[in-house]
């Protein structure tokens, strides 16, 4: 089994991350806001995913093991929160929406993590404010434990743009429609199509942040037409893919 490091503290920083760069499972005893003010970052748990582009952040609890992936050139900013203090009262990861204003303070306090003195205090004071205000976004897809479930969803993994309905899965993994979809909201949380949507965005947000043309990503996504790509997009994250930050 592969060791999980562990640090104490979780770093504030600024960090720069090749495209396809990643930094290993890790964990902290300290929360974590991550956020990448370009391209497009993904953290990893045993319970799923989490994707961000620049206009998301990732909350990462403390005591979470954790890894994460670049897609697209990352400016990572890494900020550490003592386990005492939760601005949000989340225990698991969490994507956040970054406004202009947070997105200023989140690079201005990583930027000098030595900084010290009342300035520095003002400055964490707004950005705990900032983070209480910031919206959750429901950019979380998560892994089935369930051995059935889990070989359905690889499939899918594999070719998002599988088109198959739940009862031809089915058949495929040897379960019938009612018995996956009663396991999908038993064990995700959300229907089969919800599952599938979302494992389409997360694919699309790296596929854009590696500059793939929006119509050929609709495409390997598995949506009939760019413009049905477009319109779930924008509802999704309030912009449409060629407005796209994380690129």
């Amino acid at each position: 089994m592969t060791e999980i490091r562990h640090t104490s503290t979780a770093p504030t920083r600024t960090q720069r991350l090749a495209p396809g760069a990643a930094i290993d499972a890790h964990r902290h005893d300290d929360h974590q806001i991550v956020y990448a003010g370009r391209g497009v970052l993904a953290v990893t748990t045993d319970a799923g995913s989490w994707v961000a582009p620049a206009n998301r952040a990732i909350w990462v609890p403390a005591g979470t093991v954790h890894a994460h992936q670049a897609h697209g050139e990352i400016q990572l900013h890494l900020l550490g929160l003592p386990a005492v203090v939760n601005p949000l009262g989340l225990a698991s990861p969490t994507v956040l929406a970054v406004g202009p204003l947070l997105r200023e303070l989140i690079i201005a306090y990583t930027r000098s993590p030595g900084a010290v003195g009342p300035e520095r205090e003002r400055l964490h004071a707004v950005l705990l404010d900032q983070l209480r205000a910031s919206p959750q976004e429901p950019l979380h897809l998560p892994t089935p434990a369930d051995p059935l479930l889990r070989k359905l969803c690889d499939i899918l993994r594999a070719d998002p743009a599988d088109g198959r309905t739940l009862a031809e899965l089915g058949r495929a993994v040897g379960a019938s429609d009612r018995t996956l979809s009663r396991l999908f909201h038993r064990d995700l949380g959300m229907t089969f199509p919800q599952w599938r949507t979302q494992l389409r965005l997360h694919l699309a947000l790296v596929l854009l942040a590696e500059d793939m043309p929006v119509t050929a990503v609709a495409h390997r996504c598995g949506w009939s037409s760019a413009s049905t790509f477009i319109d779930v997009f924008r509802r999704a994250f309030g912009h449409t893919p060629g407005a796209h930050p994380g690129g």
